[in-house]
């Protein structure tokens, strides 16, 4: 928002992974409103939806977390392989960002550089 300046509205849906209570007063402040895609229309999000469920289906719903950290490492190896890894349709079954063209760095497979 600081380098292109505040959307009329944000899109979002209803579910769990949406903090609506939080986030209503603060975009009214900013000057923005929620745009709520209908509920059971996931096609109205397509890329959010598909991102939500591969999240929960392929990574949380197979652990369970016993600290802030640990959930930390195991999402970000999961979005690692998911970005450098894992072949995607929409690209030809190339992943979007493979490991030959990462530099050394940004490699976060040990979990040692996880936010």
């Amino acid at each position: 928002m600081t380098e292109r300046g505040v959307p009329k509205h944000i899109r979002s849906d209803n579910g769990p992974e949406f903090v609506a209570k939080e986030l209503r007063p603060w975009l009214a402040h900013v000057g923005s409103e929620t745009l709520y895609i209908e509920p059971g229309s996931p096609w109205e999000n397509g890329y959010c939806e598909s991102f939500n469920g591969k999240l929960r289906d392929e990574c949380l719903s197979g652990e369970i977390f016993y600290s802030l950290r640990e959930a930390q490492i195991v999402i970000e190896n999961w979005r690692t392989d998911c970005n450098t890894i894992r072949p995607h349709s929409a690209l030809g079954y190339r992943p979007p960002a493979p490991l030959a063209i990462r530099s050394p760095e940004n490699s976060t497979l040990d979990g040692a550089n996880a936010i």
